[in-house]
């Protein structure tokens, strides 16, 4: 059984295509390898959660119930989780739950008893990666459309996709900076080729 306890997961653009201040259920997409990647660790008995700064309620732009129902179709996409946790604050509103800070890390954690010594965050922003530095937990940053490359640069981890993010913690905490594609062998030599015959 792996050291890792639980894996929270950013929700917008790591697990869900990221669709901004998203209030329709049926907009939600699952992100490529995300099924795969939380079966694995299920499978393994790791807990899962989502964590998620939802800064548009503060702006009126949605509403709680808008988040809870979306929360509800990702959970019965890719569920079940075993906590959720949101905050709907803005940036400017000083509060200690949003994202780079580690108040809602820490809650998540705490309502699934997990030690943050055996907690991984897995997101897309460096405020992922910084809120999980600052709950004493492990980060990995997968990046994605939104993420600046000077947060790649800063992160702890960094994985090129959910799958491998999720295999660097079966055996406990991630372990080097770039975490390696773990496809097996066989699969990397037979991959397509670069066009002009290149690999």
């Amino acid at each position: 059984m792996s050291p890792v306890k639980t894996v929270l997961f950013d929700r917008d653009g790591t697990l869900v295509e990221d669709v901004p201040n998203n209030a329709d259920p049926d907009r939600v997409r699952p992100a490529e390898g995300a099924r795969e990647a939380l079966a694995l660790l299920r499978r393994r008995g790791i807990r899962t959660g989502v964590v998620t700064d939802q800064p548009g309620v503060a702006r009126g732009l949605l509403t709680d119930a808008d988040v809870r129902r979306v929360n509800r179709r990702v959970d019965e996409l890719l569920g079940p989780f075993d906590v959720f946790a949101v905050c709907p604050h803005g940036p400017d509103d000083g509060c200690h739950c949003r994202k780079p800070q580690p108040g809602m890390l820490l809650w998540a954690a705490g309502r699934i008893c997990t030690r943050p010594t055996d907690l991984v965050v897995i997101g897309g922003l460096g405020a992922d990666a910084e809120a999980a530095r600052r709950a004493g937990a492990h980060g990995i940053l997968v990046p994605n459309g939104r993420t600046r490359p000077e947060e790649t640069t800063e992160a702890d981890h960094v994985a090129p996709n959910l799958l491998t993010a999720a295999r660097a913690v079966l055996d406990g905490p991630p372990k080097g900076r770039v975490l390696a594609d773990e496809r097996p062998i066989q699969e990397a030599f037979t991959a397509d080729p670069a066009p002009g015959g290149q690999l």
